[in-house]
C-alpha cells in the first residue's frame, strides 16, 4: 500500500512537472516577435490567434494553464513585442501587463498642413481617412501611436499639443508685441518659421516683421507669395514678376499687415520669438551668404548688403 502512494505521488509530481513545463518552459517564439491584441479580443481568442501564428503549439493546452497558473487579468488591446524563446507564462504576461510598442512619425518645424496629411495618410501603421488639418493648428514634434490606430485620434493629440502650447506660451508673451491675439501670433510666427532656418536669429527676424506690421509697412515675405501657389510645399523655381504683383489674401508684396493666415505650421522657437522678439529697429534682411541673414534699419545699409550679398553670389558663379 505503502508503495502504491509512493508511485502516486511521484506520477502526480511527475504529471504536475510536465503540466507546469508546458507553461514555464520555451514556447514556439524563435526570434522576436510583434503580436497584436485586437480591439475586444478575449483570452480565448487570443490563444487561438497565438496557435494560427505558430507562436504556441496549442491554444486548449494555453488556455488550461491559464486557467490553473496564470493570472486572470484581461489581456490588453495593442501591438506586444515576444521576446525570442518566450514561454506561454511570458506571453500572458506581456499580454496583461506589458508596455504596447510605440511607433513615431515626424513633424518638422515649417511643415504645411497639405504635407501633414500627406504624411500621415502614407504611414501605413494608421488606420481610417483625415481632412486637410487647418493650416497652423499642428504642432511639429514627434508623436508616439499604436498599430491600427486611428489618424484622427494621432492628428487630435498634434492639434492638441499646438492648442495647450499656444495658450501657455501666450501668457508669458512680453507687453507691447506687434500681435494682439493668439491666432495672429501662429500666422507671424508661420512667417518667421518660413524665412529662417538659423535658430539664433529667429527673434531677431521676428523683430524685424513686427517693426514693419506696427508701422504698417508690407512684410514682403517671400514665403507670403509662395502659399497660395503651392498650399506651402516647394515651388520649385524661381517666383515670377506676375507672382510678386498678383493680389490676394496672402501676399505680402501687395498688401499691409499679416496675411490672412498661417503659411505653415510654426514650431515652438518661432511662436516664442513672436512673443518676445528682439528689440531692434531692423526693417530690412538679406542673406549673408553663410545661412543667415544681415539685418539693417535703413533703405541705404540694406543696399549695401544686397550689393555685398550680389558679389558673394557672382564670386561663386551665381550670377553672371
Amino acid at each position: 500500500m505503502k508503495r502504491i502512494v509512493i508511485l502516486a505521488a511521484l506520477v502526480a509530481a511527475l504529471a504536475f512537472g510536465w503540466f507546469a513545463l508546458g507553461w514555464y518552459g520555451s514556447a514556439n517564439v524563435e526570434k522576436e516577435t510583434a503580436f497584436t491584441v485586437p480591439d475586444g479580443a478575449t483570452l480565448t481568442s487570443v490563444a487561438r490567434k497565438l496557435e494560427e501564428e505558430r507562436l504556441i503549439a496549442s491554444a486548449d493546452a494555453f488556455l488550461l494553464r491559464a486557467k490553473i497558473l496564470g493570472s486572470g487579468d484581461p489581456v490588453q488591446r495593442g501591438e506586444f513585442a515576444l521576446p525570442a524563446g518566450a514561454s506561454p507564462a511570458s506571453i500572458l504576461d506581456t499580454l496583461q501587463h506589458g508596455q504596447v510598442i510605440r511607433r513615431f512619425v515626424t513633424i518638422p518645424e515649417g511643415l504645411p498642413s497639405i504635407m501633414v496629411h500627406e504624411r500621415l495618410m502614407a504611414e501605413p501603421l494608421l488606420t481610417g481617412p483625415i481632412p486637410v488639418p487647418e493650416e497652423g493648428s499642428v504642432l511639429p514634434d514627434t508623436y508616439d501611436f499604436e498599430r491600427g490606430e486611428a489618424r484622427t485620434a494621432v492628428l487630435a493629440r498634434m492639434q492638441a499639443a499646438m492648442t495647450n502650447y499656444l495658450a501657455e506660451a501666450w501668457s508669458k508673451r512680453s507687453p507691447g508685441i506687434a500681435v494682439s491675439s493668439p491666432e495672429e501670433t501662429i500666422t507671424l510666427a508661420s512667417i518667421v518659421e518660413k524665412e529662417t532656418g538659423v535658430a539664433s536669429e529667429r527673434r531677431m527676424v521676428a523683430g524685424l516683421y513686427s517693426n514693419r506690421v506696427k508701422t504698417g509697412m508690407p512684410l514682403q515675405a517671400d514665403p507670403t507669395i509662395i502659399y497660395p501657389i503651392t498650399k506651402g510645399k516647394p515651388l520649385g523655381r524661381r517666383i515670377r514678376q506676375s507672382e510678386i504683383a498678383a493680389v490676394n489674401g496672402y501676399n505680402t508684396y501687395t498688401m499691409s499687415g499679416l496675411p490672412n493666415g498661417p503659411i505653415t505650421n510654426p514650431g515652438r522657437e518661432s511662436i516664442a520669438a513672436v512673443l518676445n522678439p528682439a528689440k531692434t529697429e531692423a526693417l530690412f534682411m538679406v542673406a549673408n551668404g553663410k545661412g543667415g541673414h544681415v539685418f539693417a534699419a535703413t533703405l541705404a545699409e540694406h543696399n549695401a548688403n544686397v550689393k555685398r550679398w550680389f558679389e558673394i553670389r557672382r564670386a561663386r558663379g551665381e550670377l553672371d
